[in-house]
């Protein structure tokens, strides 16, 4: 009895918390339901707020932009109005100076009329003019005529003839002056005559080049040249002073070099080692010792044998080594030494010609070009510096002058000085002497035709005989016999004054009539 009044206990107590808990969670719900209604009211109430600041920005972006598109627009709406403005202005500038110019216009207009109703009346007093000028000439005519006793046609006839003996005898006078001229300067102008006739002397001459080859046996000695490491080549270029070129050409070896008396001496070197086969540093010092001493003793022989062609003695040694020299030594491909002795006996022959002393003629001549033996070593032009050594080694003061005076670098103030200069102008200028590129050459060649046909009345012109002479062709109609004479000096004036040459050209002036008829 008493258990089941505690199980009723229990069972009650329990139904009495289930409806508590009931109720407290209702409670509960509808406080959260309180809450979040609160919390939504909040946040409408927030989104309410943020879209009126929203809707303000926006306002005022709005309002911004469209400031600043009325700033621009009345902008660009006043320099649209300043570049209207300025071409009104322009336009308004060129309407008055068209209205100038029409004033300007209809102004010259009325004076052209006004002149043009002035100009018959000019044109009637001009020809009245004209007519009483004539009957005046007519009047005086028959006046002179009865006052002379002559018709006009007698007194231009004794006019002429009075005219003609008039020039006759000043003829005669100028012809006498010419003569007595020409008598004074006889002389001069037969030497003249003389030192261009020696052009025709053209000795044989070496032409040397700036490179010398030498053969070998076979190829396979390139390398034995060349040695281990190139220590034998650089050692001959080191005790020679000049280049070695081993290159593709079979069976030789190129020797390079400006100074003509050391490539001799490599060349000499190089042809003994070659034959000996022995090719090492050693050895190449003492062949180029050998080689040096035999190239002086040549030189010296040259020399020697150069004064002793000319005739000349008393020479100093130094200076026969110098001319020993130059025949190593070339100029626009003329061996020097050949032209030192063609300069002496071109200088001989004048002077034998001319009556002065030949020896010493010839000595100049062939002392001339020394200063090229070394004007690769001292500064200063070889006429300088070839008398310098001439007055060093005890050479007369003449012979001192023709040397320095041969280039003009001193004025020539002796005959034989005159001498030295033409006979070196000579071996140098004569066919064949010198070797000349071929456009220099063609191009001197098309000078001369050119200045030849610059001439009014030319027709046609030639440069034949080398340059030396050129053949000008004129019209007969246009250029009289008289008129050739003066256009061969007019066209020999201007090739002297345009153009460098060696030498003289002569001008031929050719005027040819030609009559034709035929025979019916």
């Amino acid at each position: 009895m008493q258990i089941e009044n505690v199980l009723l206990l229990i069972v009650g107590a329990l139904a009495a918390g289930g409806f508590v808990g009931i109720f407290l969670r209702r409670k509960l719900a509808e406080s959260q339901i309180a809450s979040a209604e609160m919390v939504a009211a909040q946040i409408v109430e927030d989104a309410k707020r943020e879209g009126d600041t929203i809707r303000k920005e926006a306002v005022i972006q709005a309002k911004d932009v469209v400031l600043e598109a009325k700033s621009e627009w009345e902008k660009e709406s006043r320099e649209l109005r300043r570049e209207i403005q300025s071409q009104e202005k322009r336009l308004l500038q060129r309407e008055e100076h068209l209205d100038r110019k029409a004033l300007q216009v209809d102004g010259r207009e009325e004076e052209l009329a006004q002149r043009e109703r002035v100009l018959p009346q000019l044109e009637e007093k001009i020809r009245h003019r004209e007519k009483e000028a004539e009957t005046l000439v007519s009047q005086q005519a028959e006046k002179l005529e009865k006052i002379s006793g002559m018709t006009a046609e007698e007194a231009k006839n004794f006019l002429i003839a009075s005219m003609e003996s008039e020039a006759r005898h000043d003829g005669a006078k100028r012809i006498k002056q010419i003569e007595d001229e020409a008598k004074e300067t006889a002389d001069k102008k037969a030497k003249e005559i003389l030192a261009l006739a020696i052009q025709r002397y053209a000795g044989d001459y070496v032409a040397e080049k700036a490179v010398s080859v030498v053969p070998l046996p076979s190829d396979e000695m390139k390398g034995r040249i060349i040695g281990r490491e190139g220590r034998n080549i650089r050692a001959i270029e080191a005790a020679t002073g000049i280049d070695l070129i081993i290159d593709d050409t079979p069976e030789a070896v190129i020797i390079s070099g400006f100074n003509p008396v050391r490539r001799e001496v490599a060349r000499l070197t190089l042809e003994r080692l070659v034959a000996d086969g022995r090719i090492h540093p050693a050895r190449i010092e003492e062949v180029v010792a050998k080689a040096t001493l035999e190239v002086d003793e040549a030189i010296r022989e040259a020399g020697e044998q150069a004064t002793f062609d000319v005739g000349v003695h008393g020479i100093h040694p130094e200076i026969i080594k110098l001319i020993g020299r130059l025949r190593y030594r070339t100029s626009y491909g003329q061996n020097v030494l050949q032209h030192s002795l063609e300069v002496a006996f071109l200088c001989g022959i004048m002077a034998s010609e001319l009556g002065i002393n030949v020896k010493q003629a010839k000595r100049a001549g062939l002392l001339h070009d020394i200063g090229k033996a070394v004007d690769h070593e001292i500064e200063g032009s070889h006429a300088v510096i070839g008398a310098d050594l001439a007055r060093k080694y005890g050479e007369s003061p003449k012979i001192v002058h023709a040397l320095a005076a041969h280039h003009e670098d001193e004025k020539p103030e002796t005959v034989l000085a005159v001498l030295v200069q033409a006979a070196d102008a000579l071996s140098g200028a004569r066919p064949g002497a010198r070797r000349e590129m071929l456009e220099t050459y063609v191009k001197r060649l098309e000078d001369l035709e050119r200045i030849g046909t610059s001439f009014q009345g030319v027709y046609s012109c030639y440069a034949i005989q080398a340059g030396r002479e050129i053949r000008v062709l004129v019209s007969s109609e246009e250029v009289s016999d008289v008129q050739s004479h003066i256009l061969a000096k007019d066209i020999a004036r201007k090739i002297e004054a345009e153009m460098t040459y060696p030498g003289q050209i002569k001008v031929n002036v050719i005027r040819e009539t030609r009559a034709t008829e035929y025979a019916k």
